[in-house]
């Protein structure tokens, strides 16, 4: 059975893959939006700074597409989604397919925290999870 935090990254994703990031209902007013690594790391606090941070680094790419592969309910209020991110820098031209991760902290049905992270490995590293393919 899929609980309910699961279910409502599921539903962020639908829009994602679809290319829509406008919607934010789901998001706490005062949520707390950070990009851990990449070209643009840096933090926004609130909707309004949420926005802005995503505007900043998706600027950069055209034709940008983010799909779930994996979601990992890690406890009663994270979620990692394991995404594959692909699209094409607007001025160098260079394709990407790339693997990335998401980290939902959710309270009370509304997401309190996101954490975007540009290189999976460091998602896992973060958050003290064995890489991918490693055995216990």
């Amino acid at each position: 059975m899929t609980s309910a935090n699961v279910e409502l990254v599921r539903s962020i994703y639908a829009d994602w893959e679809r290319g829509d990031y406008g919607a934010v209902e789901w998001a706490d007013p005062e949520i707390e939006f950070v990009i851990a690594d990449g070209l643009e790391p840096g933090s926004g606090k609130g909707v309004g700074g949420m926005a802005d941070r995503w505007r900043k680094a998706l600027s950069a790419w055209g034709d940008l597409r983010v799909e779930a592969e994996e979601y990992r309910e890690l406890d009663d209020e994270r979620v990692l989604v394991l995404t594959c991110m692909r699209g094409r820098g607007k001025s160098s031209g260079v394709e990407i397919e790339e693997s990335r991760g998401s980290l939902f902290h959710i309270r009370d049905g509304k997401v309190t925290r996101l954490v975007l992270y540009w290189d999976r490995e460091r998602a896992f590293a973060d958050l003290g999870l064995a890489h991918e393919g490693d055995t216990a």
